[in-house]
């Protein structure tokens, strides 16, 4: 009735912004969600969504829950250690808290327990007492509401927001949208509370607050200038309400005012100090004194613990020293209820928006929520998000919105043109726009490795070096590796086949290593890294694609790592000498019983000679006029050229006679065969060591180093 009679003139200032808030909400969505859904649901049958949304709410929203399952699945437990000492006082065994708190290094820990089981017994040093209050909570509002109803309730934000509308539209509450939490000064507290008078539940307690006089004003809380909080409008039975939903928020509502409108909590909290060898232990305990608004609200009661009467200066004897060993734990998927307090923190949506862009992503099948209301993402989910951080991380962090209210704020206090904002803000969005369709490849190598119109798609293959769990191996082009649980993708090689290498791992990284294989008899193989195929480790080594396509990366054929066995530094023999990009013949790990090397920057290939059972590079010789590694080999028995059956000879591939005769070339320019001169002289330990130092007229300079 005073609101009608004093009314007053728009503030077409706020109007205004209101307005370029809506116009910039759907052509930036619009815009986003049109190509995401038409661009992915082109190309992938099993989304389970029917449209790829974007919203500048609703996205920051879903990166919430995604930043957490990151959190999750890079955690890495810790194991430590607490001293615990049990003792107990007449009868009643204490719960002591180390000072240390806890310890990471169990050395320490054991020391410290050691010194504690020797010293025997704890000496009380301080005994302190005092009275604390437990302050009545502010009025209620509606994003506490739509908190409380998730958490404690197991009702969704939508369907509390549904049920507190429909409860006011029947006349039992006051308006559920409210961003107060403060009474305004001419709020009739005592005449709401009399309505509850008669109630068979509220009755007694509402009855008692209006006879002691104790209904005041609770301090603190915030006045938004919108709506009072929401209190109840009508006494009503759980009959009369309909029971379900209705009537668990209806009684919540109640509870919460008569709460606001009681005297505080009071109890007594009592601290005990103890110390043995040096190391301090607390002892707590509480005794309730006065319930207050508890009484009505009883989930917020204190527990009594009272701890056993003590005495500064006794000793209490030690009957155990535990030293409890646990693990750290990483944190759980956000609630319901944690994400709306994360929405409000960072000002995304409002307390009448929250309820709907959490159902948006739900519906979306971003997230689904689980046992305990727990917002879990979906693989859309977290695959859209990262492809966002791929592209441009701003499109998915609540700065966005932050920015948008920024420009708006302006508007509403009458210090900027709404056009003009809007104009601005648009043309932001729409670089950002730009950018992210030039750059969707980097978003939709993350798509294709998730989502397959096949029914399976991949097949585990080798170990990620961050994680340890399996990645899956795509093998529809691009073929890639995908780690589902870092949601990172490995580009590979592309045009032949991959398998796992032996089980062997990278020194550097820790990942399964790979085989990559060419079709054909002459086809080459080498092992990489995912990792550092698309990341390498050394500079001047070519990376890995940034945009999801394949690009020369790293195999292990090229990685100058000093001591890995697989890299080019062990493994390597000599330049190639039909290699105009600098290539080295490296031994083909795998390429027995052909035993061959191959370059690894062109297609030049060596064959080495028939009939041998092993090569290996000698990394403690080289040959003295050419310099190249020289090769350690052994024949199968009866098939090998030495003198006297010996099956084992070290020489040089290019300088050794006998080697070099029986080599062949291909994919290169072919170099002439010796056909005589001289022999190989043998040298060194063992059976048929040597090295060849004859040269005539048909030597070929590029089996030589002199040209290089």
């Amino acid at each position: 009735r005073a609101a009608m009679g004093s009314l007053g003139v728009p503030n077409e200032a706020e109007a205004l912004s209101v307005d370029a808030r809506q116009e910039l909400d759907l052509r930036v969505g619009v815009a986003f969600t049109r190509f995401q859904t038409r661009y992915f649901q082109g190309k992938y049958g099993n989304l389970d969504a029917s449209v790829v949304s974007y919203g500048p709410c609703q996205t920051p929203t879903l990166n919430f829950c995604v930043e957490r399952h990151q959190a999750i699945i890079s955690f890495q437990p810790e194991p430590f250690w607490v001293v615990r000492p049990h003792v107990s006082k007449a009868g009643s065994k204490l719960d002591l808290e180390w000072d240390r708190g806890r310890l990471f290094d169990q050395e320490v820990a054991t020391v410290y327990a050691t010194m504690v089981r020797e010293a025997k017994r704890l000496r009380v040093v301080d005994v302190t007492e005092k009275e604390e209050r437990r302050h009545r909570p502010s009025g209620l509002n509606t994003v506490e509401l739509l908190k409380v109803a998730s958490a404690s309730l197991g009702i969704g934000p939508a369907q509390a927001m549904a049920t507190a509308e429909r409860l006011y539209t029947q006349g039992y509450l006051s308006y559920p949208r409210t961003e107060s939490s403060a009474y305004p000064p001419n709020s009739d507290l005592t005449a709401t509370c009399a309505l509850l008078q008669r109630h068979p539940l509220y009755g007694d307690y509402a009855s008692s607050l209006l006879s002691k006089g104790t209904i005041n004003t609770p301090a603190g809380g915030t006045n938004a200038g919108d709506h009072p909080p929401i209190t109840p409008c009508a006494s009503a039975s759980e009959a009369e309400i309909g029971g379900g939903d209705a009537w668990r928020i209806y009684d919540y509502v109640v509870r919460h005012f008569l709460g606001s409108v009681s005297p505080d909590a009071v109890f007594k909290k009592t601290k005990a100090c103890f110390q043995a060898a040096g190391e301090v232990f607390y002892a707590h305990g509480a005794m309730a004194q006065k319930p207050g608004f508890t009484a009505i609200m009883p989930w917020k009661a204190i527990q009594s613990e009272p701890l056993p009467k003590l005495v500064e200066g006794e000793f209490l004897d030690i009957k155990e020293v535990e030293l409890h060993q646990g693990k750290t734990s990483a944190p759980d998927y956000l609630t319901e209820a944690e994400l709306i307090g994360q929405m409000e923190k960072h000002g995304i949506g409002t307390d009448a928006s929250i309820p709907t862009h959490i159902n948006n992503i739900v519906e979306r099948n971003y997230v689904k929520i689980e046992s305990g209301r727990r917002v879990v993402p979906t693989e859309l989910g977290i695959t859209l998000i990262r492809g966002y951080q791929l592209i441009d991380p701003e499109l998915c962090k609540p700065q966005v919105r932050a920015h948008v209210e920024q420009q708006i704020a302006l508007v509403a206090a009458n210090k900027a043109d709404k056009s003009s904002v809007v104009l601005h803000t648009l043309q932001q969005f729409q670089a950002k726009f730009l950018f992210f369709v030039a750059k969707i490849g980097r978003a939709d190598a993350l798509f294709e490795a998730s989502f397959s119109p096949l029914s399976s798609s991949g097949k585990p293959l080798s170990k990620c070096g961050k994680c340890r769990r399996f990645m899956k191996l795509i093998s529809s082009r691009p073929m890639r590796l995908f780690c589902n649980t870092c949601e990172e993708v490995y580009n590979l090689p592309q045009g032949g086949s991959i398998k796992l290498y032996k089980g062997l791992t990278c020194p550097l990284d820790d990942f399964e290593l790979v085989l990559y294989s060419l079709s054909g008899v002459d086809g080459k193989t080498y092992p990489l890294c995912p990792y550092c195929y698309n990341c390498p480790p050394f500079e001047g080594v070519g990376k890995g694609g940034a945009d999801g396509a394949a690009r020369t990366g790293m195999p292990c054929t090229t990685c100058p790592h000093p001591t890995c066995p697989h890299s080019v530094a062990r493994t390597g023999v000599m330049p190639c000498p039909d290699c105009s990009m600098g290539g080295t013949l490296v031994l083909d790990p795998v390429s027995a019983p052909k035993w061959r090397l191959d370059c690894n920057r062109c297609n030049f290939l060596v064959y080495l000679p028939p009939n041998l059972h092993s090569v290996k590079v000698s990394r403690k010789a080289q040959c003295e006029e050419c310099c190249s590694h020289l090769l350690e080999l052994d024949w199968r028995k009866g098939h090998s050229p030495l003198k006297g059956e010996e099956t084992q000879y070290t020489g040089c591939v290019v300088c050794d006679d006998l080697l070099r005769d029986k080599c062949e070339v291909k994919h290169g320019r072919t170099w002439v065969k010796r056909g005589g001169g001289g022999r190989g002289r043998g040298r060194g330990r063992g059976r048929g060591r040597g090295r060849g130092r004859g040269r005539d007229k048909n030597f070929d300079p590029k089996m030589s180093f002199e040209a290089f």
